[in-house]
């Protein structure tokens, strides 16, 4: 009788508990890739319908933090500190290909990517390091860096976006010549810079 009597009371208890509140992530994961049909092997460029060898693959993962009201530039994005750019874990570039970005050769891999936000510009740097915590970067295994050409945006953008865009490449050529451009979109900014593959 006395177990029957305690039960209601652990019910009306746990009624009572106030609701969890609903809680809305500060970010997200996201990627951006682009796909070639053909792998570079030696000196040839072999289809992937010709072969087993199978397609290439430049991919940029990140953290996706969203400003939700919060100041960008020199707020989320420090001022004259290397930012992880993005959120969580290091940024990581992996290309099946030899690429340059910007002036920085890169061979294929990968990379973690960070940026550098002074009063002069933006600068994106290369980093052998893979895995880490975006706030891990070691400068002493940096591969290169990049100047980003910055311009203000009209409408800004609430969500860090990365876009990997490519230009058309000249079919009599192949894949060789394919190139674009890394955009970087968040707050009023956008930073670009151009990437190629070489042979």
């Amino acid at each position: 009788m006395i177990v029957g009597l305690l039960i209601p009371a652990v019910i009306v208890a746990q009624a009572q508990q106030p609701a969890v509140p609903l809680r809305i992530a500060a970010s997200s994961q996201a990627s951006v890739e682009v796909h070639l049909n053909a792998r570079h092997i030696g000196n040839r460029w072999f289809e992937e319908d010709a072969s087993l060898f199978g397609p290439s693959r430049i991919a940029i993962s990140y953290g996706q933090p969203h400003a939700r009201g919060r100041k960008v530039e020199g707020g989320l994005i420090p001022l004259d500190t290397v930012w992880r750019f993005g959120a969580n874990m290091a940024t990581t570039l992996h290309t099946d290909l030899d690429i340059t970005l910007g002036d920085v050769k890169l061979p294929r891999g990968d990379y973690s990517l960070f940026i550098l936000y002074t009063r002069t510009g933006y600068t994106l740097i290369a980093n052998r390091g893979t895995g880490q915590w975006g706030t891990d970067h070691d400068a002493t295994k940096d591969i290169g860096r990049v100047a980003l050409t910055s311009r203000t945006m009209a409408e800004p953008e609430p969500s860090l976006s990365i876009y990997l865009v490519p230009d058309s490449p000249d079919p009599t050529t192949g894949y060789a010549n394919l190139r674009g451009t890394l955009r970087i979109k968040w707050g009023t900014t956008e930073l670009t810079t151009p990437w190629r593959v070489d042979q």
